[in-house]
């Protein structure tokens, strides 16, 4: 195995989920790594809703380290590892799958048993591992889903290799056509790098949110066409921008049931709803007659896509998007149960937090 002599310890400190809404900061072995595999020195590591869904439903057993938005440094490499060596900075996908499947065949990768297997983790059941000092990598994420980070590009700007790779998902997902108008309702740091990507693919976006303030950052990403959700209706504005048509495609940007009649309702007749953010199961009222006699379609977009890992990098590494101005909220691992907590209860001007295992060694 080859690492920087020295320089990894015995024990480490991690955020540890033992059980429904119960995170403890807690020390911990480093994991060891086998051939083929990476231990990471994790700097960065986002909050994403998924993590916070789980702590908060009991959905996975205990105890588990969650974080999968990682971006570190290679602090060990396995036997036959030759694409990475130590010090090299990169950032991990936690998902790939065998390519070889039905449903790799049929590129609907996140179906992929493969895929639904995590790779990466610092310890107990494979979680993702990133709100903890270090990252076992395993060897099939090694071979197809780690990226290095070129220099002069953050940490933090890197993190975001994973959710942008989803947005570009769900944006390719809606088939947009240039001139098509699009409706985006919610505006936290996804909903904002959906509606970047969907300007960015010739559409007319608009936006809405119940928080001005949300609005406001926004517009600092070049969307100016806002509404606010809390004293207009979203619906009747939509269908006065098109003639009475309403938007030809609408994407659900942020979680709540209720939300999908206003989508279905606010697209024409003919249009496309995605929903994003739908992660929860359940049931949900939707009017049958909009999808067969409207002809109004719904679709789903879920996790990343291998075959849009390598575009998702350029557009972080190229700085396509300033993803760094998305950061409000940064905590040092020491402080990660008061993160997950904080992130879980958003302020009408939050928008990414995340927590920072490398922030005490610094790094770009």
């Amino acid at each position: 195995m080859g690492a920087v002599p020295g320089s990894i310890p015995a024990t480490m400190r991690a955020a540890v989920y033992r059980g429904i809404n119960d995170v403890r900061l807690e020390t911990v072995p480093v994991p060891e790594i086998g051939p083929g595999e990476l231990l990471l020195r994790v700097h960065t590591c986002g909050i994403c809703g998924t993590d916070l869904k789980k702590i908060r439903t009991g959905s996975h057993t205990a105890p588990r380290i969650f974080g999968h938005e990682t971006s570190g440094m290679v602090a060990a490499v396995g036997t036959g590892v030759t694409k990475f060596q130590p010090g090299d900075r990169v950032v991990a996908f936690h998902h790939i799958p065998c390519g070889d499947c039905y449903y790799c065949r049929s590129k609907t990768f996140a179906q992929c048993e493969t895929y639904k297997k995590v790779g990466c983790t610092a310890g107990f059941e494979a979680s993702g591992g990133g709100f903890a000092e270090y990252v076992r990598v395993l060897e099939w994420i090694v071979q197809h889903g780690v990226e290095k980070i070129p220099d002069g590009v953050s940490y933090e700007q890197a993190c975001f290799v994973e959710p942008v790779n989803t947005c570009l998902k769900g944006v390719a997902t809606l088939r947009l056509q240039a001139g098509e108008t699009v409706l985006v309702i919610g505006q936290g740091p996804i909903g904002i790098m959906l509606a970047v990507m969907a300007q960015r693919a010739g559409a007319r976006v608009i936006t809405s949110d119940l928080y001005a303030e949300r609005h406001t950052i926004a517009s600092g990403f070049g969307l100016a066409n806002g509404l606010d959700a809390a004293k207009v209706d979203v619906v009747s504005h939509m269908r006065g921008l098109t003639d009475g048509r309403g938007a030809d495609a609408v994407i659900v940007a942020v979680g709540g049931n209720s939300l999908i009649k206003i989508a279905m309702d606010a697209a024409r007749p003919g249009g496309r709803v995605l929903l994003f953010a739908q992660t929860a199961r359940g049931e949900a009222t939707i009017d049958p007659a909009a999808v067969c006699v409207d002809e109004k379609t719904l679709l789903g977009s879920y996790s990343a896509s291998v075959d849009l890992q390598h575009e998702s990098a350029q557009f972080v590494f190229s700085r396509a998007m300033d993803l760094e101005k998305l950061i409000t909220h940064r905590f040092p691992l020491e402080k990660s149960v008061e993160a997950l907590e904080f992130a879980a209860h958003p302020q009408r001007d939050s928008m990414k937090a995340v927590i920072q295992p490398g922030a005490a060694w610094g790094g770009c």
